[in-house]
């Protein structure tokens, strides 16, 4: 496996990705991985390394620029806010990493998916909305509305949505509106609810924020990738 730092842009921002490649030659499927709020860390740059092993070439995207990461909670959720605040800015952003992805020389480009982790899980969704040519989109513990309700119908991958149970950002009322959504579509879609979990729980390092509604729990964390892994297996084919 080989790592390194992919410079791309999105218009006028320089952006700074982690990409994780696989050992061997030949085009491999493609998955762009979006982080959590406070930017690209040691837990979607595991994850990244985690797929490369598995033989998919991984690209964990930098949402803010430069490579940001937030220093606290309230910083990462005001990073958050500036690009989501306004949808085509928002959607472009994960685009652009779809699209520096795709110009690897060893991905396939008509294998791709999206993957995302808290505001991550959202991007993953939102790029899936915007009818990105995707064969996967998995969101685990994001966040699940949705800002134009009806492009969920220019969804044109599978969907899989791995949720905290009890996850405080994420309450029945919202989780209900999400499945409603899809029964509008004819999206293969599903949602894994996983009781006694809140909000991180694929992040180990989710307790040291120091909010209650934040935090790890490995059996949700097991389960969700075996999910996504799954659902890998059957678009793509078992590697």
């Amino acid at each position: 496996m080989a790592t390194r730092t992919l410079d791309y842009r999105d218009g006028a921002v320089n952006l700074k990705g982690y990409l994780a490649t696989p050992d061997g030659t030949g085009a491999r499927p493609g998955i762009v991985l979006f982080p959590e709020a406070f930017g690209i860390g040691e837990h979607v740059m595991e994850r990244a390394r985690r797929l490369a092993a598995l033989g998919y070439v991984a690209l964990a995207a930098d949402p803010y620029g430069d490579g940001a990461t937030a220093r606290d909670l309230p910083h990462a959720i005001e990073l958050m806010t500036a690009v989501r605040s306004e949808l085509t800015r928002w959607r472009g952003r994960a685009q652009a990493a779809l699209d520096a992805l795709t110009a690897q020389s060893g991905v396939d480009r008509g294998k791709l998916a999206a993957i995302g982790y808290c505001f991550g899980g959202s991007t993953s969704l939102e790029l899936a909305r915007s009818g990105a040519p995707l064969a996967a989109a998995v969101s685990f513990h994001g966040g699940l509305e949705a800002p134009q309700p009806d492009d969920s119908r220019n969804i044109r991958c599978k969907v899989l949505v791995c949720h905290g149970a009890d996850d405080p950002f994420g309450p029945p009322p919202q989780v209900a509106a999400f499945e409603e959504q899809m029964r509008q579509t004819k999206v293969d879609w599903q949602l894994h609810a996983y009781g006694g979990t809140v909000h991180s729980f694929t992040n180990p390092d989710a307790g040291k924020v120091g909010n209650p509604a934040l935090a790890y729990n490995a059996v949700a964390d097991k389960r969700s990738w075996k999910a996504m892994i799954d659902l890998f297996d059957e678009v793509f084919g078992k590697r």
